[in-house]
């Protein structure tokens, strides 16, 4: 890789200008002392095609892919890593030398890493684990928590039909559980996730109520704007460790960035002073 080129990447969405990405990005850039440059690129999505067919010629390192672009940018790559097949979208590209696209998903990883951050004993094995929500980003989360060893994950949304979906295959793990009951299905559960858009700056909170889940129960939220939800006040208060969506943003960063720019970046105190400074 060479070091003394400038190299440009971003993020790539619909609405996007939101995304604190390119401030990370851009501090480790600084940081490490390299060469480039990383920006908010607002495509809609009838442009999609062009817009990624674009990156090899205008020379850039990747980019990352935000929604809702995430699910069709795969089907446009040259190859998909393994995790992002199964996950059926990709939320990062690295071009290649001879221009080709490959596709990645680090949404999993730094989901996971997000935990341990907090938690570093944490184990995907300690006991049922309930998601909220049966997106995109539930299906990373339920992914890289089966790749952890969960044994039992007890999902459900709102509408059942999307849930069943993504426990499609997933069946020995995964349960569907009727949104009517999401309750009394934290019952036991040793961590609670949230991965819909409630309780996110300018949405309703999230209509759940803790008192079945254990207080020893993790509670985290894939959101982290703002960085305490409705859900992790709540959860707070209650006594339980919680863990927002800030870690899940600045892990799935880490291995893009070693991707484009030839470093594997650190997570400082400064990189997080200079993210929550935005807010």
């Amino acid at each position: 890789m060479d070091h003394t080129k400038f190299k440009l990447a971003g993020v790539m969405g619909f609405p996007i200008l939101q995304s604190r990405s390119p401030i990370l990005h851009n501090h480790w850039l600084a940081h490490y002392g390299l060469k480039g440059a990383y920006g908010h690129f607002q495509v809609e999505p009838q442009n999609l095609e062009a817009a990624i067919r674009g990156l090899s010629a205008l020379g850039l390192a990747g980019c990352n892919i935000s929604l809702p672009h995430k699910v069709e940018a795969l089907k446009l790559m040259d190859v998909v890593d393994p995790v992002a097949q199964r996950m059926g979208a990709i939320n990062c590209i690295v071009v290649q030398d001879d221009g080709s696209l490959h596709g990645f998903n680090n949404d999993g990883y730094g989901y996971i890493q997000s935990l341990k951050d907090v938690k570093p004993d944490w184990r995907a094995d300690a006991g049922p684990v309930v998601v909220l929500g049966a997106g995109g980003a539930a299906r990373a989360v339920v992914l890289s928590l089966i790749d952890e060893g969960a044994r039992e994950v007890r999902l459900t949304n709102r509408s059942i039909d999307k849930a069943q979906a993504l426990a499609a295959g997933l069946e020995a793990i995964v349960k569907v559980v009727p949104w009517a009951e999401r309750n009394a299905a934290m019952d036991g559960a040793a961590l609670l996730v949230n991965t819909t858009n409630q309780g996110m700056y300018g949405q309703p909170p999230l209509d759940v109520a803790l008192d079945a889940l254990p207080l020893s129960a993790l509670v985290s939220d894939v959101i982290y704007i703002p960085l305490e939800t409705p859900l992790l006040a709540a959860a707070r208060l209650r006594g339980h460790t919680t863990v927002n969506g800030l870690g899940m943003l600045l892990n799935q960063a880490r291995p893009a960035f070693k991707a484009w720019f030839g470093v594997m970046p650190e997570i400082t105190p400064e990189l997080k002073q200079a993210i929550l400074a935005t807010f």
